[in-house]
């Protein structure tokens, strides 16, 4: 089977390395196709391959209509909202992602994100520390529940609240529960947003729920930023004065609101979540694993259109 890497923004070289190595252990061929400029270049590239890996690269229908043999494509990361599923569904190919590889990377920006907003942004001025407030988790997925454990090393009041997740679970993490989501925001010094961006959490997060945060508040955005009602968050950053928005995916208008509200917004100036060597070598070697796998035994393990 012909397995093709496509990377816009390329993998590390030990990633690379380590994907080769697996597909070649596996008896398969490997083709890369790294910092292509068009999409054409994607259509001509996956004409001939059985299986595509990528990370945020989009997969649409043009690049699923364009590759005849594909079987499987593997988003190497826990976001898939890059791939065009319901194209993949209709020609019968097999979407995953690789769920857990970046997590860790993700939870530590995170708190960096938290300990930078309460240092005034590293400028002069007294700020505060994170020891003793609170913080919210929406959505106790793999990022959430390690948000959650290093919040707690730094000594604050971790709350989560999250519907497909069991309490008990919860629970016995020595996390405190919260029953909704209003809840949630209520009790959250910090609120640390995790949801998948689905046409259900799309723009979901607005002024209803922003204005609920206590004085001095912060929504920390390392998920995506369709999940975010734009227009609702100048509303609510209007509004209440006090309360400060931190992201890792800049609003549309992100320059606009940086210059009206100063200090209060913060946004990398791209996504930085799995931006550490390690989480580029994990979210690779797993995406490559599992389509060995896929090609061996018909694991599906990681499928995300069923």
């Amino acid at each position: 089977m012909k397995i093709l890497v496509a990377t816009e923004k390329p993998f590390a070289k030990a990633a690379v390395e380590g994907i080769a190595s697996i597909v070649k252990e596996s008896g398969h061929t490997l083709a890369l196709l790294e910092k292509y400029t068009s999409a054409e270049q994607l259509y001509d590239a996956v004409k001939d391959v059985d299986a595509l890996i990528v990370r945020s690269d989009k997969v649409t229908k043009e690049v699923i209509d364009a590759a005849p043999n594909l079987k499987i494509v593997v988003r190497a990361g826990a976001g898939y909202d890059n791939l065009d599923l319901a194209a993949c569904t209709q020609k019968g190919i097999v979407a995953m992602n690789t769920p857990g590889q970046n997590s860790n990377a993700v939870a530590e920006l995170a708190i960096g994100m938290m300990i930078y907003v309460s240092r005034n942004c590293f400028n002069p001025g007294t700020g505060s520390e994170l020891k003793g407030k609170s913080v919210g988790i929406h959505a106790y997925g793999n990022v959430g529940r390690l948000v959650a454990g290093l919040a707690k090393g730094f000594g604050m009041k971790v709350l989560a609240f999250d519907p497909f997740v069991d309490k008990s679970v919860i629970i016995n993490d020595n996390i405190t529960p919260v029953d909704s989501i209003e809840e949630l925001y209520e009790k959250s010094d910090f609120l640390s947003l995790h949801i998948p961006a689905t046409p259900q959490t799309k723009n979901s997060v607005g002024l209803s729920l922003l204005e609920k945060l206590p004085k001095g508040g912060c929504l920390v955005n390392t998920a995506r930023k369709e999940v975010v009602n734009e227009a609702e968050l100048i509303a609510a950053l209007e509004k209440r004065p006090d309360i400060k928005y931190v992201t890792d995916v800049p609003t549309e208008n992100h320059a606009a609101i940086s210059e009206k509200f100063g200090n209060r917004v913060f946004a990398t100036p791209k996504k930085m979540g799995a931006e550490t060597a390690e989480a580029n070598i994990n979210a690779g070697l797993a995406a490559a694993k599992q389509i060995a796998k896929f090609f061996e035994t018909g694991d599906k393990t990681f499928q995300v259109n069923k």
